[in-house]
C-alpha cells in the first residue's frame, strides 16, 4: 500500500468522524439557538425600544437618506438608581445564597449515606428523594403553607419546642409564633423544593469514589474525619459546584415560593418582574430586568463551565 493511498484513507475517515461529531453537536446547539439565544434577543431588543400603545418603536429607521439606530438605555439606568430593582436583586441574590447552602447541609451528609448504603438499598433511597417529583410542585408549597400557618401541626411543634424564639433572635420571623410571610418560611419552602437538585448530583459524585483512597489514609494513621475532609470532600467537589448552580439559578428568578411563602421582607426580582409585565404592563421595563436577571445567573454558571473546563484539563480529569 503506497504512502499516497494511506493519506486519502486517513483523510476520508477524519472526514466521516468530523461529520458525524458536527452532527452530533450541531442538534444541542441548534436548540439553545431557538429556545434560549433567540428569545433571549428578542426581550433584548424589547429592554431597549420604546413603546407606542401595544407596539414597539423600530430600533432602525431609514429616513431622507439617513440609517438611524434608536436605543433606549434608560430602563437599565433607572434600575441602577431605583432602590426598589436594586434591593430585589440583593435580596434574590442572599436568599438563592442561603437556599444553596442550606440544601448543601441537608443534601451532603444525606447523599453521602445513600453512597455508603448498601447496593440493594440505594435504589430505595434514590426513590425518596425522586418521590416528591410526582407530586405537583403547586400542592407541595400550598401544602407547607398550611403546615405553617396558625395551627398548623408544623407551626404548632416550632412552637411548642421553642424554637420561634431562636427564629426570631436570627431575624428569621418578625414575631413569636408567626412564621407564615417570614423569610424563614421562604427558605423553608426554598430548601425544601430544590433539596433534590444537591442530592442528585452529589450522590453521582460520590459513588464513583474510589475507597481505596481512604484505606490507604487510614493506615497512613488518619482518622475519619481528617479523612473525609482532606479525601472525601475534594474529590467531592466537582458535585458540590453542581448541586449548587442548580439549586442557586432557578432560586435567584424564583417567583412561585416567595408569592405563596414569602412576605413584604422577602421581595424578590421574581416578583418585581410579574409587577412589571402585568400590573405596570411596561414591557421594556420588565425586559430590561429580565435581561439583568440573566446576566446575573450566567456569570456563576461561567465559573462553574470554566472550573469543569479546568478539571478536565488536570490528570485522571478530577478537580
Amino acid at each position: 500500500m503506497s504512502i499516497a493511498t494511506l493519506l486519502q484513507g486517513t483523510r476520508q475517515r477524519l472526514k466521516r468522524l468530523l461529520s458525524g461529531r458536527t452532527a452530533v453537536i450541531s442538534l444541542p446547539y441548534a436548540w439553545l439557538l431557538l429556545f434560549f439565544a433567540l428569545p433571549f434577543l428578542i426581550v433584548l431588543k424589547i429592554s431597549v425600544s420604546e413603546m407606542e400603545t401595544v407596539h414597539f418603536k423600530d430600533l432602525i429607521r431609514y429616513a431622507d437618506g439617513m440609517l438611524q439606530l434608536t436605543l433606549k438605555l434608560g430602563n437599565y439606568i433607572f434600575i441602577t438608581e431605583d432602590e426598589l430593582y436594586v434591593t430585589a436583586y440583593l435580596t434574590s441574590l442572599k436568599f438563592a445564597a442561603l437556599t444553596t447552602l442550606g440544601c448543601l447541609i441537608i443534601g451532603y451528609p444525606f447523599a453521602y449515606f445513600m453512597a455508603r448504603a448498601r447496593a440493594s438499598l440505594q435504589p430505595v433511597l434514590l426513590m425518596l428523594v425522586m418521590l416528591p417529583f410526582w407530586t405537583s410542585f403547586l400542592l407541595r408549597v400550598y401544602a407547607w403553607k398550611g403546615l405553617l400557618s396558625d395551627h398548623g401541626w408544623a407551626a404548632d411543634l416550632i412552637i411548642g419546642l421553642g424554637l420561634d424564639q431562636l427564629l426570631l433572635a436570627g431575624g428569621l420571623i418578625s414575631a413569636p409564633g408567626k412564621l407564615m410571610n417570614t423569610p424563614f418560611s421562604l427558605l423553608l419552602g426554598m430548601v425544601y423544593t430544590y433539596l433534590p437538585f444537591m442530592i442528585l448530583p452529589l450522590y453521582a459524585n460520590l459513588s464513583k469514589l474510589d475507597l481505596r483512597l481512604l484505606e490507604a489514609a487510614a493506615d497512613l494513621g488518619a482518622t475519619p474525619w481528617v479523612a473525609f475532609w482532606k479525601i472525601t470532600v475534594p474529590l467531592s467537589k466537582a458535585g458540590i459546584i453542581a448541586g449548587s448552580m442548580l439549586v442557586f439559578i432557578p432560586c435567584v428568578g424564583e417567583f412561585v415560593i416567595p408569592e405563596l411563602l414569602g412576605g413584604p421582607q422577602t421581595l424578590m426580582i421574581g416578583r418585581v418582574l410579574w409587577d412589571e409585565f402585568f400590573s405596570n404592563n411596561d414591557w421594556p421595563m420588565a425586559s430590561a430586568v429580565a435581561v439583568v436577571m440573566v446576566l446575573l445567573i450566567i456569570v456563576p454558571l461561567a465559573l462553574f463551565n470554566k472550573y469543569q473546563a479546568e478539571a478536565q484539563d488536570r490528570p485522571g480529569g478530577r478537580p
